[in-house]
């Protein structure tokens, strides 16, 4: 089995924020599509992304991990499929699409995988 990286990416909330109820059945939601994806052994890893951070870009360094617009990206998943095709089935489930969000399907390569993998080692380590 291959790994795909999921990257959740959602309009940032500039107005009102949901409600504490609202934000707990949004909460469950999520919680019972990735425990789905574990209890068919496709799951690897998970987590969310904080809103603080900062991005380098030559020797700038500014602040936010803000993409063009208001688009962020509020977390990821990492699951193991057969194909890009069966990783995209179970995007397509993902409670985040039903908000508006959007979800980003790409491959991993192990460096295992690269015959020349090596050349991100420094041989002296």
């Amino acid at each position: 089995m291959n790994e795909y990286l999921m990257i959740f990416r959602s309009e940032r909330m500039d107005g009102e924020m949901p409600s504490p109820e609202q934000m707990q059945i949004v909460k469950q939601q999520w919680q019972k599509w990735i425990s789905g994806i574990a209890k068919s052994g496709n799951y690897s890893s998970t987590n969310r992304l904080l809103s603080e951070g900062k991005t380098i870009h030559g020797n700038v360094i500014t602040d936010g991990p803000y993409m063009e617009g208001k688009e962020m990206i509020g977390g990821y998943l990492i699951v193991k499929a057969i194909s890009l095709d069966e990783a995209l089935s179970m995007a397509k489930t993902c409670p985040g699409l039903a908000m508006g969000g959007k979800v980003e399907v790409r491959t991993i390569m192990a460096i295992d995988d690269d015959p020349n993998s090596n050349q991100f080692l420094d041989p002296k380590s």
